[in-house]
């Protein structure tokens, strides 16, 4: 069989069984894989533009203060962008029509559009809320059209922009559509090929492709793996109609074979367009980028990369050998730049979901001087993160969170503070005052608390509450249940006849050696999940690929985020969040160690200082078997161990422990069925 132009047509496809199987499974390292990346188009300003009824033809821009954080495509064909000045934009585009984002007023119990707040920085606050609101319904729309899980995997990136793994859904329409691959393999082997598809010319309809590379031409058949991106783009393209049928805004899309050329896909036509890049356009599609543009590229890594090759460009960098990224930039990391540039990227789709902490922030211009103005601020932090609590479902005891954090910035000294929030009572929005207030007390007392320059709170270690409690009703049997109890149990062994007797109880193997073993098991940490809730915080990356600029630092000052806390390069005001919080004793049930300054139960607190105390043992005892010298004891510790009855008696950290006498320290009483054993050499 031969092809018009007199060229053999292949008699199988390159992809295997095992590859539409791996596809089945969402498999990162299927070659049919399909990932898509959809981007609202200047999302801040379709909000407002959607709230207030605007003409989509009508140039609109968000301001916040005295800067823009946002323009409409419209605006932007007067030259607008993010680094002019109000006056500026006026002047170009006359008919502009400014919003100021909703903020927090001083004294208020809820956020408001204000349309004086740009001349008060002083006593309002930015509340980003209304589109925080918007991305909830927008992600709510995209999973109800997608099919249940396990076909759905959607991951929120940031406030504007999603990732979708649309590789089972693809899989479930591939067999649908085609049913000679729905069966087994040729002799059961999963390494046979794929029989070609049948179809020879793909109906890409509107959307963009990007050209082939140079040793491929749109002449050859396609195989299965531009049948899996075709799929995903219809399914994309319907994710996208329905969006703009519901909710009434536009998004541009990019589907790929991974995440990283998803991005870049998405980011390639705007606004309302979405991009394919086949697998055979990839190093077409790449060449011509700055590899500084792509995902997890920019920054210092991205600035270490083009000093030391002298060069920014995708298509050079593709010049450097392996060995040479790997000497230069160090094995892991030259081995990742080396496959990223060229389109290799096995990062999942992960379907977060959950907010992990939540912050509210204010940096003051003039700074604030006295704790009645700290306090009414705190007051508004509470009530802005009561509200999202509530969202999250605390009222439900759904999810809360475990601890308090404030932060405080002095001059140049930002001094944090953390409280854990009492388990065994509700959550309200005095309960978070109070902690609120006893943490800013601390910090006043230590002195140079004034001027403070910027404040924030913040909630995290988010948990799942207990839902589904009984009554004690519940547990106890009645009637005919009870009575058919009784009579077993005067039939069984517990005070009936030994010789009807089941026999004894199974004996049940001894878990707890007694050994010191079992004082370095600490306990799990409850599983804590980042809420992107897509990423507030970062608003500089609204609009992927488009000419935009930094944030102004009042919008990076304002913006709160609802992500994780340790934020190096997304600090809020300048407040350094990567800081050790210190614990502290707020309620009577609470114990705070003073070795390492977390916070538990009291019942926990002998348990604890066993931990301890097992710890400065076993470090001992390390030491003189490395004959290191040897490791000083916490203080605490050292201490409690002065005060031990016999058995655990005490040494001075000069003075090590012999190998035997880690053992001498618990044997004051053998327990039946134990043994002393030797220590030392």
């Amino acid at each position: 069989m031969s092809n018009p132009g007199g060229t053999a047509r292949r008699q199988k496809s390159k992809f295997t069984y095992k590859h539409l199987s791996q596809l089945s499974l969402s498999s990162t390292s299927s070659p049919l894989r399909v990932v898509a990346h959809i981007d609202l188009d200047a999302f801040y300003a379709q909000c407002e533009m959607v709230r207030l009824g605007v003409p989509e033809d009508k140039p609109l821009a968000v301001q916040q203060w005295q800067g823009l954080i946002a323009i409409n495509y419209p605006a932007r064909d007067f030259g607008l962008n993010r680094h002019i000045t109000i006056t500026e934009a006026k002047k170009l585009c006359p008919e502009l029509i400014m919003q100021h984002v909703a903020t927090w007023r001083e004294g208020d119990e809820r956020w408001a559009y204000h349309d004086d707040a740009f001349e008060h920085i002083a006593t309002h606050k930015v509340s980003l809320d209304p589109y925080r609101l918007q991305s909830r319904r927008i992600l709510a729309t995209i999973k109800d059209a997608l099919p249940a899980a396990p076909l759905q995997k959607v991951e929120k990136a940031s406030i504007d922009e999603v990732f979708l793994d649309l590789s089972a859904q693809v899989h479930s329409l591939l067999l649908a559509r085609y049913p000679e691959l729905d069966g087994p393999p040729p002799y059961d082997d999963m390494s046979e090929s794929l029989p070609l598809p049948p179809t020879t010319a793909l109906d890409w309809n509107t959307d963009a492709l990007i050209d082939l590379d140079t040793t491929e031409t749109e002449d050859d058949d396609p195989d299965w793996d531009d049948i899996a991106m075709l799929i995903g783009s219809e399914i994309i393209r319907s994710v996208r109609a329905t969006i703009r049928q519901e909710l009434h805004y536009t998004c541009s899309a990019g589907i790929a074979q991974n995440k990283m050329l998803a991005k870049l896909g998405s980011a390639h036509k705007k606004p309302n367009q979405q991009t394919i890049v086949r697998n055979r356009a990839v190093q077409q599609f790449l060449s011509s980028f700055k590899f500084t543009k792509i995902r997890n590229l920019g920054g210092k890594l991205g600035d270490q990369v083009v000093s030391t090759f002298e060069t920014e460009t995708v298509r050079d960098l593709l010049e450097v050998p392996l060995d040479q990224l790997k000497l230069k930039l160090g094995d892991d990391t030259g081995s990742w730049i080396f496959q990223i540039i060229r389109g290799i990227d096995n990062s999942e789709v992960n379907s977060r979901t959950q907010i992990k902490s939540m912050l509210s922030a204010k940096s003051f211009r003039p700074s604030i001087n006295t704790s009645e103005q700290a306090m009414r601020w705190l007051r508004i932090f509470v009530a802005d993160i009561y509200t999202r609590l509530v969202e999250e479902g605390v009222l439900e005891n759904k999810r809360r969170p475990r601890t308090v954090n404030l932060h405080h910035r002095q001059g140049g000294q930002t001094r944090s503070r953390q409280a854990p929030i009492p388990q065994g009572r509700s959550i309200d929005e005095m309960v978070l005052l109070d902690l609120s207030k006893n943490l800013l007390n601390q910090v006043i007392a230590e002195g140079k608390a004034w001027p403070c320059a910027n404040l924030s709170l913040s909630v995290g270690g988010f948990e799942d509450g207990i839902t589904g409690n009984q009554g004690i009703g519940a547990f106890l049997v009645k009637g005919e249940e009870a009575k058919a109890m009784v009579s077993s149990v005067s039939k069984g062994s517990i005070g009936g006849n030994p010789a009807t007797s089941n026999g004894p109880p199974e004996k049940r193997r001894k878990t707890d050696d007694g050994g010191i073993g079992r004082f370095l098991t600490k306990r799990e940490s409850s599983r804590e999940e980042h809420d992107e809730e897509f990423g507030a915080e970062d608003m500089s990356g609204e609009d992927s690929g488009q000419a935009t600029g930094t944030v102004t630092a009042p919008e990076r000052d304002e913006a709160r985020t609802e992500g994780p806390l340790h934020l190096e390069a997304k600090e809020a005001g300048g407040v350094s969040f990567n800081a050790k919080p210190q614990a502290c004793h707020v309620s009577d049930p609470l114990w705070q160690c003073a070795d390492c300054n977390k916070s538990m139960e009291l019942r926990e607190k002998e348990e604890h200082r066993d931990w301890h105390f097992a710890k400065s043992l076993q470090a001992e005892d390390r030491s003189t078997t490395s004959r290191d010298p040897p490791r000083p004891i916490a203080a605490g510790a050292a201490r409690r161990r002065k005060s031990r009855p016999v058995g655990r008696e005490s040494r001075s950290a000069s003075k090590p422990l012999a190998s035997g006498d880690v053992a001498s320290t618990f044997s004051a009483k053998v327990e039946k069925g134990q043994s002393r054993l030797a220590f030392g050499p």
